[in-house]
């Protein structure tokens, strides 16, 4: 058997069906689209989901969840990484350099699990958990953390008019 010899499973292909060609071929006249009607019109006929006026499915179900739009930006680091790392010094920059966040992340969150066998120094925007704080103060590192403030709720304009 050669390449050009290669030809198809007899009745794998089918020609094309072909309406709107006269009588004789079973699919002239009105070529399958019944008589008259939305869908017998040219460019009639409705958007995906359109139940004819009735309340389409996809909006009488209730919403459920949700996607945060900015979950890739913080990464997760497990202890068990940070032993890996060359230095002592952890922060944002030490963890993209070693490859450990992406590059793209804004932040990271270090994790309980694993262990931690050296000291490290964790310093900058990186957060740690209560767990993996703990692990790392008891294998002699620290954690110089900095917290983010609370953002400042404005009140209504009824509300402070009171206060």
């Amino acid at each position: 058997m050669r390449l050009n010899e290669l030809k198809p499973a007899p009745g794998a292909k089918k020609t094309r069906h072909r309406v709107g060609r006269g009588v004789g071929s079973g699919w002239g006249k009105t070529a399958g689209r019944g008589h008259k009607g939305q869908r017998a019109r040219s460019g009639g006929y409705h958007k995906v989901g359109f139940e004819g006026g009735q309340m389409p499915l996809h909006r009488r179900l209730p919403k459920r969840g949700f996607t945060s739009l900015t979950r890739l930006d913080t990464a997760e680091v497990r202890l068990s990484e940070l032993d890996r790392l060359q230095g002592a010094d952890v922060d944002l920059a030490a963890l993209q350099g070693a490859g450990i966040v992406p590059r793209a992340a804004l932040g990271a969150k270090i994790i309980l699990s694993g262990k931690l066998s050296k000291k490290v120094s964790v310093k900058g925007d990186v957060r740690v958990s209560k767990g993996a704080r703990a692990a790392i103060e008891a294998a002699g590192g620290q954690v110089e953390v900095m917290e983010k403030a609370e953002p400042v709720r404005k009140l209504p304009k009824k509300e402070a008019a009171k206060a």
